[in-house]
């Protein structure tokens, strides 16, 4: 699957200064294109959050404009936690969402069904979160992003506490939602081989201030599974990644 080339949003020259002077972001540009999975890779602290909170509206932009051509549509979130709520089950955490909308109870719990279907939790709507593990946990909070069928889908390293095996299947799990929804998806991370498995472009970031270091394109066809995982191809995309990566991290930040 490929993007269309058509523009969601973009960030132009957005920097990110906060009260106590550490600034974030410092001229980062991003264009986001419909259809397409982009991850922002870099090292903790080089602004990757902040710019994903500023796409979602949660924080401001000290300098710089947040252009969105055909107006902003609707966005899902998924945080670095899964942040359920404990004292409602897994049905009452995806409608969340809904409630606050105030969509029509029917149609809402239709749409609660269908989205944890769509991670895996169909079984599990009347579980707890203390009940569930770390990877169900996120799904379930995956699923609640996508109730509102959301036009973009946010990801803020939502893979990173979990276990290897895990995470490999949660890769490949949001592939396939990604592939079915075709929706945009922006994914924060700091792994190299996660970020080649998973996207169409990396955009590789700077130290703090963060800024675009380089754009690399990930030109293989999608459904990607273990044979892409382990081929040679994977292996040339993540060695050229990782290189990119140092060479932006020895830039210290600087512009």
């Amino acid at each position: 699957m490929s993007a269309s080339g058509q523009t969601i949003v973009s960030l132009r020259g957005v920097s990110k200064a906060f009260e106590r002077g550490t600034v974030a972001l410092e001229a980062l540009n991003l264009e986001v294109r419909e259809g397409e999975f982009v991850s922002l890779l870099g090292p903790s602290g080089c602004g990757k959050s902040t710019a994903l909170r500023i796409i979602a509206g949660l924080s401001t932009a000290s300098e710089g404009l947040v252009e969105w051509p055909n107006g902003a549509g609707r966005i899902g979130f998924v945080f670095q936690e899964p942040t359920l709520m404990p004292w409602a089950n897994i049905a009452g955490n995806v409608q969340l969402p809904l409630k606050l909308a105030r969509a029509d109870e029917k149609l809402s719990h239709a749409a609660v069904t269908q989205s944890l279907e769509r991670v895996g939790l169909l079984d599990f709507g009347d579980a707890f979160p203390r009940e569930l593990s770390g990877g169900m946990k996120m799904r379930a909070s995956i699923a609640r992003a996508l109730v509102t069928e959301p036009q973009l889908l946010l990801m803020d390293e939502p893979f990173a506490a979990l276990d290897e095996i895990t995470r490999f299947n949660l890769n490949n799990d949001l592939l396939a939602v990604w592939h079915e929804l075709r929706r945009t998806v922006v994914f924060v991370t700091h792994s190299v081989f996660e970020s080649v498995y998973l996207s169409q472009r990396i955009m590789v970031m700077t130290p703090r201030p963060g800024r675009v270091f380089t754009e690399i394109a990930i030109d293989r066809p999608y459904p990607r599974d273990e044979r892409f995982r382990t081929s040679a191809e994977y292996g040339g995309f993540c060695r050229q990644v990782a290189e990119a990566l140092e060479k932006a991290m020895a830039t210290g930040g600087a512009s």
